[in-house]
Parts: structure tokens; C-alpha cells; sequence
């Protein structure tokens, strides 16, 4: 259905002029836009801060089609508020309700005229961007956050679940295979195969790394040995068979690599069962990992390389003199004089 209005659209837009002619079917804006209306129904118009819905088809005065959300199956969700630009709309709006559809023509030349954007060939001076709108939903504001706190909540609850689920598949992927493993807070599970006592990184060191990953199906979606990618099927062309290298720590890999890695010795393999929250999430990765899915990693940390330490200046010791110990000297003082009392005896 989508197509058909698409095609009835198109061909309604050939009949106009190029190079923003006005015909008398066109009518026009005081900003010079130019508007026909194709079909307009007896809904309310769009107001101030309503959200709609709506698909567009964005093409030159040539019908060369710049995009389609008609043909995208994608159609646009914005709030109507005061207009910025002559490009954003939100003076046209307004004028449609549920299921108007339309064609917009803007002239290039208001959309060039400032030099901030450097203007294409497909748009000549004088030319036009043309858009063929149509409406397929309005909601008021509070409608349309209650029903988008409703998608979030059943959003949430998928997610819930999905998780339990990939939690019960886990447990059973251990129980089955008979794993003795050990679990961190974060939830990741992990057995050391090769223990060792060499040098252990630190954040910011630079690891050396061999690994296959697997699903708990027993996929193996990545391989850095050759016999295994081989032995799995994987198409890898140009791909150098070796080590990876990679800064521990900073956030270049999936977390769970980081947390495991830091566990590990220069030397040590190990086994690691890392959950979705630690690796790809609800969303996953291509084709091979699903959303929420638990990966199991075997790893080698071939060689740790630690990172340069900050030389810091060594300031010499201020070698300070002790204090001589001065002998306090009494004051001299001038004798004291007896003075000799004279007597009637002594006379």
C-alpha cells in the first residue's frame, strides 16, 4: 500500500515545473515556499507541540529521489515547535491533519544563501527541494510519552525475561559439560586451564592474545588460529593469523575480556564464559550472535608487555648544615665596692 501511494505521488509530482515556477494548481508562503495540497480529509490540523508521524519522499526539481522513508519502511516521529529554518517544516505542518498528504517545494536558494553549506550540483540556483508528505499519525504530547513509557515497559519486560533465559541456558550449558567454575560479581564465569606464574598485566599494559569464540550451541564465530577459523568454515580473507595486541583495560575489547584478562599470567589459557551484559548486550553481533547471548571464549595470554612508567625526576637531598650550639657567655660586670663604714672606733 505504502508503494502505491509512493508511485501516485511521483506521478502527481511530475506535472509541476521545474526551477520553482509557480503554477496555478501551487500556491505560496510568504518565505516563498510553494505547496499544493493533495488530499485533505476533515481531521483536526496539526498543532503546537503535537507529535506526528509522518513519510516523506525528498527530490529535486528532476525526480532524482534524494531519500524515501516510504521506501525505507521508516517513517519520521518529531513534535511540532515554533520554526527555526525554512527547512525544518514547522510552518507547513500546521496546515495538514491525519492522513493530509502534500508536496513542498523550498527554494535552494534560501537553503544556500548563507555560504555554510556548500551548494550541489543537482541544486542550480533558482532550483527547488521538493517534499511529498503525508501524515500517518498525531497524538497529543501526553499520548504520545504514555505511549512510549508503555513500549519502554514492555521493552523492559522482554529484556527481563530474555535475560532469565539467557541465564537458565548458561547454567545448563555448565551443568552439561561438566564445567567446575568459578564467578565474579559481575557475573562472569571463568576456569583456568593453564596456570602460571609469570608476569600478570595491569590496566594499561599491552597483551598478546590467542583465542576461539563460540556460542553455547558450539559455534565458533572468531578464531585468531588459523586451523581452527579453518576447521569452522570462517571466511577471514587477508586476515593474519597471529596474536592479537590490544591495550588491557581501556575499554578497546568487551568488558568481559578486560575483567578476564586482568585475572590472568603471561602464559596462563583459560576458559571463559562471558554473559551478554559483558559482551554484545540485547543487540548482539551480525548474524552469529544473537541478542542476549552468553559467549564461550577459550584464551592464551601469550605475552604481556607492561607499559612505560612515568619517570619521575629524583630531586636531590638538601643537605642541611646543624646548627652549632652557642655557649652563652655571662655579662660582665663591674665588682662591687664595699664601702667602708666608718666608726667612732675606727677613728
Amino acid at each position: 500500500m505504502k508503494t502505491v501511494n509512493l508511485i501516485i505521488a511521483l506521478l502527481m509530482v511530475l506535472s509541476v515545473p521545474i526551477f520553482g515556477q509557480v503554477k496555478p494548481d501551487l500556491k505560496q508562503l510568504p518565505n516563498g515556499v510553494q505547496y499544493q495540497i493533495y488530499t485533505k480529509g476533515t481531521a483536526a490540523r496539526v498543532k503546537l507541540n503535537d507529535v506526528i508521524t509522518f513519510n516523506f519522499t525528498q527530490k529535486t526539481d528532476k525526480d532524482s529521489v534524494l531519500f524515501s522513508s516510504f521506501a525505507a519502511g521508516k517513517p519520521v516521529t518529531i513534535a511540532i515547535e515554533p520554526s527555526k529554518s525554512i527547512s525544518d517544516l514547522m510552518y507547513f505542518f500546521p496546515m495538514l491533519g491525519l492522513k493530509d498528504s502534500a508536496l513542498v517545494k523550498i527554494p535552494s536558494d534560501s537553503l544556500f544563501k548563507d555560504g555554510q553549506m556548500e551548494r550541489p550540483s543537482f541544486f542550480p540556483p533558482g532550483s527547488t527541494l521538493q517534499f511529498v508528505l503525508k501524515i500517518e499519525n498525531v497524538q497529543s504530547m501526553e499520548e504520545a510519552m504514555a505511549e512510549r513509557q508503555k513500549m519502554m515497559d514492555i521493552q523492559t519486560k522482554m529484556a527481563d525475561s530474555l535475560k532469565t533465559n539467557e541465564l537458565h541456558i548458561a547454567d545448563a550449558f555448565v551443568t552439561a559439560n561438566k564445567l567446575v567454575v568459578k564467578q565474579t560479581p559481575s557475573g562472569l564465569r571463568y576456569l583456568i586451564l593453564t596456570p602460571s606464574m609469570k608476569l600478570k598485566p595491569t590496566a594499561g599494559d599491552t597483551v598478546e592474545v590467542n583465542y576461539i569464540g563460540r556460542t553455547l550451541n558450539g559455534k565458533i564465530f572468531d578464531s585468531s588460529i588459523e586451523a581452527e577459523a579453518k576447521k569452522a568454515g570462517l571466511e577471514q580473507p587477508g586476515r593474519n593469523y597471529e596474536p592479537i595486541s590490544f591495550v588491557v583495560g581501556q575499554g578497546e575489547v568487551i568488558p568481559g575480556w578486560d575483567e578476564a584478562l586482568l585475572m590472568m599470567n603471561e602464559g596462563s589459557k583459560g576458559r571463559f564464559l562471558i554473559p551478554s551484559e559483558l559482551a554484545y548486550g540485547p543487540k548482539g553481533a551480525g548474524q552469529d550472535i544473537p541478542p542476549f547471548s552468553t559467549l564461550d571464549f577459550q584464551v592464551e595470554l601469550v605475552k604481556v608487555k607492561p607499559a612505560k612508567k612515568a619517570v619521575v625526576p629524583k630531586i636531590p637531598a638538601v643537605i642541611v648544615k646543624k646548627p652549632v650550639a652557642v655557649k652563652k657567655v655571662a655579662p660582665k660586670t663591674k665588682p662591687t665596692v664595699k664601702k667602708k663604714v666608718v666608726t667612732s672606733k675606727t677613728k
